[in-house]
């Protein structure tokens, strides 16, 4: 009985939404991820607590609409070249986080005096880790596209199928009266499953580019098109057994190799943003606060080890493939929380009988703990490596073979300026040096931005202005200047002393946002302070003042 005098779905609907734009402020202004409000807020209105909206299956269609918008603009991104170069690593990775963490898992429940069954159904659903919530996160701190971003993104994809393999053995070893039926079940799967991918690649060679370029006359009907196409390509994973995560996914992938795919990327994250609130609320919504409290114990062990060993077990796997430590702590942060598809899985196997909902109880715990602390590991993941970075070089291998790639530079080769960030601001400041006749030596964390500068004829490297070590495999003594674009001040700030470590003699020169930083940044021994914004205006408003014509001032 809800508390509040509201009789209508679009009444609930509007109170849920106050609710939820309450608490993000109060988020916002103890400066805490959105995430975890949004969560609050399902615990808070939901049932076992004050029951304030009852309109769930309301809720639970716009949290399923989030997941296929999500999934949608991540397959969008997911083009044929990456799945060529990270196919391996997202495999490896996937598979091999999957391997270990049910081991280890399955033993760990076991001496926490769990049941041989109940063990096995914790040890899985502690291997998935949510995708979801991972790509919300890197797309707000804007890694998404960083290489360790879209290794992320590639294993998290390979857990999910596994997961709905196993979510459909499950159902189909739970519907199954003989073996025969479960081989015919899973054969019948197979057949389905190629003639959808056969599908998907005929009309991705002749019927999707030509309907695009028709489409794409208005933009609106271009992201209508889109909007639908995910959602239809959703109901058609479902019937066909895939679940409508996979269907949404494969809507984006039959896209992502269109001349369109950035457009409509674009125009979807805010519909995508939206829509997800509803997920995060109705997964705090699903929370049963009184088969909590007698879990307290084993869940603290098991969400450490979540916590704690999956990150490790990654890093371990892409320091033996030959990454970087620094890469492999990031992406391996990625892993240190179940998934939605953990609760999913618990409550398969209560329908089966297999397990009873005080393990169901279990897992919501574990999940609920790892997802709130893994939000802050994400977002502070940076800061974390720093006092790390010395115990992880164990985890590398003598020479990362698989970055070394990125960094190859001509030994005789002129460098008067190392640039670091080639986004707009270091994009167009490379190119004018460059007409000045200057040599530019350009470094970003984007592998992406890296080919795309190379192709151009400007020298530039993989690597991350934080990484301690990464200035030791740069020409320093050539440069007169190091160049920062970066606006975030505890870059500059690693940049700045690596520099000093390394003795690097020459001008520096860094960005800042505003006059605080500025002066930080000074006395750390920067020599020059950028400020774009306020630079720019002024260069705008001396040629706007003189009169001159310029073809640089546009829009």
């Amino acid at each position: 009985m809800p508390i509040l005098p509201v009789d209508t779905i679009f009444g609930e609907i509007a109170i849920l939404l106050l609710i939820a734009a309450a608490m993000g402020a109060l988020s916002v202004w103890l400066r805490q991820p959105l995430i975890l409000g949004y969560i609050f807020v399902g615990i808070l209105a939901g049932p076992s607590m004050l029951g304030l909206v009852t309109a769930r299956d309301q809720v639970d269609l716009l949290a399923r609409m989030g997941i296929a918008m999500l999934l949608f603009v991540v397959g969008l991104k997911l083009d044929l070249h990456l799945i060529r170069t990270l196919g391996p690593v997202a495999l490896a990775t996937g598979l091999g986080q999957i391997f270990f963490t049910s081991i280890i898992g399955y033993f760990l429940s076991l001496a926490l005096r769990l049941t041989p069954v109940v063990a096995l159904y914790v040890a899985v659903a502690l291997t998935f880790s949510s995708t979801i919530i991972i790509v919300k996160l890197l797309s707000d701190k804007r890694e998404i596209d960083m290489l360790h971003g879209r290794i992320a993104v590639g294993f998290l994809i390979v857990q999910d199928i596994v997961a709905i393999l196993v979510m459909i053995g499950l159902s189909a070893f739970g519907m199954a009266r003989t073996s025969d039926d479960l081989v015919r079940a899973f054969l019948f799967l197979s057949l389905k499953g190629v003639a959808l991918l056969a599908g998907i690649g005929f009309l991705m060679r002749y019927i999707l580019p030509w309907l695009l370029h028709h489409l794409a006359r208005s933009l609106e009907l271009l992201v209508l098109f889109s909007i639908a196409w995910a959602v239809f390509f959703a109901l058609l994973g479902d019937f066909l057994g895939f679940s409508k995560e996979v269907g949404a996914f494969l809507a984006g992938v039959s896209l992502a190799s269109t001349r369109y795919r950035e457009a409509i990327g674009a125009r979807l994250v805010s519909l995508r943003d939206f829509l997800l609130l509803f997920f995060f609320i109705d997964l705090g919504a699903q929370l049963e606060i009184g088969l909590l409290g007698t879990q307290i114990g084993p869940a603290i062990a098991l969400s450490l080890f979540v916590l704690i060993g999956n990150p490790l077990i990654v890093i371990i796997i892409m320091g033996v493939m030959g990454y970087r430590r620094r890469t492999g702590f990031l992406a391996g942060l990625t892993v240190a929380q179940i998934s939605e598809f953990s609760l999913i899985l618990g409550a398969l196997g209560v329908s089966i009988g297999h397990i009873g909902k005080e393990t169901l109880g279990l897992i919501t715990l574990v999940g609920l703990i790892t997802i709130g602390l893994s939000t802050y590991l994400i977002l502070y993941s940076h800061s974390l490596y720093r006092p790390l970075s010395w115990w992880l070089r164990f985890f590398e291998r003598r020479v990362p073979y698989r970055e070394k790639g990125e960094e190859k530079l001509e030994i005789d080769s002129p460098v008067d300026i190392i640039l670091f960030g080639l986004g707009r601001f270091g994009g167009n400041l490379a190119q004018n040096l460059r007409q000045r006749g200057l040599n530019v030596l350009g470094v970003d964390f984007n592998s992406k931005i890296v080919a795309e500068w190379n192709k151009k004829g400007l020298h530039t490297l993989y690597g991350d202005a934080e990484d301690p070590e990464f200035p030791s495999a740069l020409p320093l003594y050539k440069a007169n200047w190091i160049v920062s674009t970066i606006p975030q001040r505890e870059v500059n700030l690693n940049l700045l002393d690596a520099l000093h470590h390394y003795g690097y003699g020459g001008q520096k020169a860094v960005t800042a946002h505003n006059s605080r930083d500025a002066e930080i940044l000074k006395e750390s021994g920067a020599d020059l302070i950028l400020f774009p914004f306020a630079d720019a205006a002024k260069e705008a408003a001396e040629l706007l003042g003189t009169g001159k014509e310029s073809t640089e001032l546009k829009g």
